[in-house]
């Protein structure tokens, strides 16, 4: 058994979890390193349960102990252990990227916009670009950190397409506007850990409503993930204090750019009555030409 075998089970038992089960499970998708170097005790106490519980999810997962989740991780550290000098040369390497705190969230930041195509499998994002472009609406949300992906998803969409809507808008919250979207709309759901209550329960509510969802988010395993129609992943990492945002903001320009290759005629066509209009309103500055200098001498 591998790593990327121990997450197929987390994923595929991951429903049927209880909370404080699902708790530790993500914590072992997302600390498989760290999983493998420590002990059970240490493994919980990181993931914020008791020990007893990686045990339990390690039965609830199929494997007959804490020993048995963990050995795929240790083989893997062991593998890498085994090429000294390739160990060796990437220790020199990260030594220099952490010299400055900017490499270092450069270099997380490229990583995360890599993720884009890393995450999803091939035809992952046309496929969510086809779905937007059959939904009668699209309702984009996302709250807190999440709020400036939504808008400019919401925002470079309606240049292509005029049936979108940011959530929530001044006529209503959340949860009333989400009453008016039905099985031929679809709701755009960004959110990454931690995760913003307002925005699950929004999925939830969605989903139990027959509204199909797309989201875009961190993990399989995030909560807005669960029942959603299509799953788009990016990555988050940042060596800050603070989650990137720069694989969510990737994501999107990505899908929001295979949204206007898939939407044929229909979309150059509207493009085109957009842009006639913001340049009949004069929307962008356009700064005007310097008079010439006379020269003393003319």
């Amino acid at each position: 058994m591998e790593p990327q075998d121990v997450q197929s089970l987390v994923e595929q038992h991951f429903d049927r979890l209880s909370p404080e089960l699902q708790r530790a499970a993500r914590w072992v998708v997302r600390h498989g390193a760290a999983l493998g170097l420590q002990s059970m005790r240490a493994s919980a106490r990181q993931a914020g349960v008791s020990p007893a519980t990686m045990t339990r999810l390690a039965r609830q997962l199929g494997l007959p102990s804490f020993e048995a989740l963990r050995e795929p991780f240790r083989r893997a550290l062991a593998r890498q252990a085994e090429d000294p000098a390739g160990y060796l040369d990437r220790a020199r390497r990260a030594a220099a990227a952490r010299a400055s705190l900017v490499s270092d969230l450069n270099e997380a930041q490229a990583a995360d916009v890599r993720s884009c195509t890393g995450l999803n499998a091939a035809g992952r994002i046309e496929a969510a670009a086809r779905l937007m472009l059959r939904s009668r609406q699209v309702a984009f949300l996302g709250l807190r950190a999440s709020f400036g992906i939504a808008y400019h998803l919401h925002y470079t969409f309606a240049l292509v397409r005029g049936t979108g809507r940011l959530l929530p808008d001044p006529s209503g919250s959340v949860v009333e506007q989400l009453d008016l979207l039905g099985p031929r709309d679809l709701l755009v759901a960004v959110s990454q850990a931690p995760y913003t209550r307002e925005t699950v329960e929004a999925v939830q509510q969605a989903v139990h409503t027959g509204v199909p969802v797309l989201a875009l988010t961190d993990s399989a395993l995030s909560p807005i993930a669960r029942g959603a129609r299509q799953v788009l992943l990016f990555s988050a990492t940042s060596p800050s204090f603070f989650p990137s945002m720069t694989g969510a903001q990737a994501l999107a320009e990505a899908l929001v750019a295979a949204v206007a290759a898939q939407g044929g005629a229909a979309v150059v066509q509207h493009l085109g009555r957009r842009q006639a209009l913001l340049q009949a309103r004069k929307a962008y500055w356009e700064r005007p030409l310097r008079p010439a200098v006379r020269s003393e001498h003319a």
